[in-house]
């Protein structure tokens, strides 16, 4: 006989949980203000009344545009204990891909924060979704600007009761994340509670997450880089610590005076805060566990930032769809130019270009199962097949796009970027997306784009271009064409022109000759 029955706990009882038996911790930190744990618990209760009151039910969709913030907060962890599905949008990219990825979700309600409310008003005149949609804006008013139709937020949350008891079943969808702005079919991977649960947990434990920690997050919290810092200091009920936009000086200030332990980062953030003159004259002390991901991260940094900075430093080489590796400080010396071992339930494979499974240290695309997998691309069958491997005992794994191998201790090392994927500032840049925009110019024949080094941003995009015969073509000029039309993380930053671009027996181009080719570039 069975006597009790355990309860399945997700990230929404944990909120309610910490208000109860942490309630006088400190929760949330963004400049002077600061929540604790009793403060947020009810915080977001209103922010799911407030929803309720909306017209949101289990399973809509709520997107939210918005810089990062304290209420940004309140409400993705007030979405998540309504029942509602958090798609927090990066408010870098275009006002099309806003429009595309919020029609996609079919999302019911929208959340914007100041000049992105204009923004989209400005989409409703084209999109019978956000037309329709609730709107309900943060210090949305702007200069010369009036925010009619929508509810002001700070009203809106204050209005409601803190009091909250609906449960979530673990089975429910949590969020939606977009993997970029796409001009074409954005692909939007579905989590659910159950699985977002099983981030925290796992992740928690990896990266060193402690019940006292307090965690910087530097990065938009659209990003899911910024879900798993989210996720593990909530999990074991520390302190997140908002900034709404990344300045390595300032980064450094913050890290001492609210006595950071643990944050995420991409490597260009690690480039910056090791470039800082006079780190010495700073309290570091306080600084534990630090991940990165997002990129490669370079073998200087990997051999300098734990020395400097006198902290642990995590790799971890990961996709959002929900593979990762750990390169733990342990094993930096040793196998410092590997991205680690999978971790906790995870496990990889190496396959050859006949989908078979080919042996340590031959290199293949890289495959993974993992108890982190997204449930699949929103309402896109047809995109979840594509990265589907079933192996010969008819098991699905998930195709990274990625090209590695393992080494006979089963490290993993990436070699390439299979599906030509530009990381720029800890962002995904699809450079088939500006190809679509370029080829819409008259004297554009052919073109193809990749990454290039930047020292500002890691990588960058640049364009090699075909010319067609007339009108004849300045670069410069056609530089300021396309970066009018895409957005602001896509913008190319120069053009080479060629007189044919290399492709291989069928056609395509072959963009890692192209990238041999301009190895030496650097903008």
């Amino acid at each position: 006989m069975t006597w009790f029955q355990a309860p399945v706990v997700t990230m929404p009882n944990l909120v309610a949980l910490h208000g109860k038996w942490r309630g006088a911790r400190t929760a949330l930190i963004e400049g002077d203000r600061r929540l604790t744990w009793l403060e947020f618990e009810r915080e977001t209760a209103r922010a799911a009344n407030g929803l309720e009151g909306l017209g949101v039910r289990d399973g809509d969709r709520v997107a939210v545009l918005m810089d990062s913030s304290l209420e940004m907060l309140i409400l993705l962890f007030g979405i998540l204990r309504h029942g509602g599905v958090a798609v927090p949008l990066n408010v870098s990219i275009s006002d099309g891909a806003v429009a595309r990825m919020i029609e996609d979700a079919n999302a019911r309600a929208i959340f914007a924060s100041g000049p992105h409310c204009r923004r989209i008003d400005a989409l409703r005149a084209t999109s019978e979704r956000i037309a329709g949609a609730v709107r309900v804006g943060l210090h949305c008013a702007t200069q010369g600007w009036t925010a009619q139709g929508w509810t002001e937020f700070n009203a809106w949350l204050g209005a409601q009761s803190p009091e909250w008891q609906r449960i979530v079943a673990p089975e429910q969808d949590c969020n939606i994340i977009y993997s970029s702005g796409t001009t074409g079919q954005p692909k939007g991977i579905v989590h659910t509670h159950a699985c977002r649960m099983q981030w925290a947990a796992d992740l928690a434990s990896v990266l060193r997450y402690r019940g006292d920690c307090v965690t910087l997050c530097s990065l938009g919290l659209f990003s899911n880089i910024t879900w798993v810092a989210m996720l593990c200091t909530v999990f074991v009920g520390g302190t997140l610590v908002v900034m709404p936009h990344f300045d390595a000086a300032a980064a450094v200030e913050l890290i001492a005076d609210a006595r950071v332990s643990h944050g995420t980062f991409v490597p260009l953030q690690l480039e910056r805060l090791l470039a800082l003159p006079d780190l010495d004259r700073h309290d570091l002390t306080s600084l534990d566990t630090l991940m990165c991901c997002g990129s490669p991260l370079p073998l200087d940094i990997k051999r300098d930032f734990p020395r400097r900075f006198d902290c642990r430093l995590i790799e971890l080489y990961g996709l959002t769809e929900g593979v990762c590796t750990i390169l733990a400080p342990e094993d930096f010396e040793r196998k410092i130019s590997s991205v680690g071992k999978p971790f906790l339930g995870t496990d990889l494979r190496i396959i050859g270009e006949d989908d078979r499974e080919v042996p340590r240290g031959e290199t293949g695309e890289i495959v993974g199962s993992s108890p982190l997998l997204m449930a699949g691309y929103h309402g896109n069958d047809a995109a979840s097949s594509e990265v589907t491997w079933t192996d010969p005992h008819g098991a699905r794994w998930l195709r990274t796009g990625d090209i590695g191998r393992l080494d006979s201790d089963g490290f993993l090392y990436v070699v390439d970027r299979k599906k030509d994927m530009i990381l720029s500032g800890g962002q995904n840049i699809y450079p088939a997306d500006i190809e679509a925009v370029m080829r819409a110019h008259p004297g554009v024949a052919d073109v193809a784009v990749v990454g290039v080094r930047s020292l500002q941003w890691g990588e960058t995009p640049v364009a090699v271009v075909v010319a067609a015969q007339n009108p004849p073509l300045v670069a410069e000029s056609l530089v300021e064409w396309t970066n009018a039309r895409v957005g602001k993380q896509q913008r190319i930053r120069g053009v080479v022109f060629r007189a044919s671009l290399p492709r291989n027996a069928n056609g395509k181009v072959l963009k890692r000759e192209l990238r041999h080719e301009l190895a030496d570039l650097v903008h």
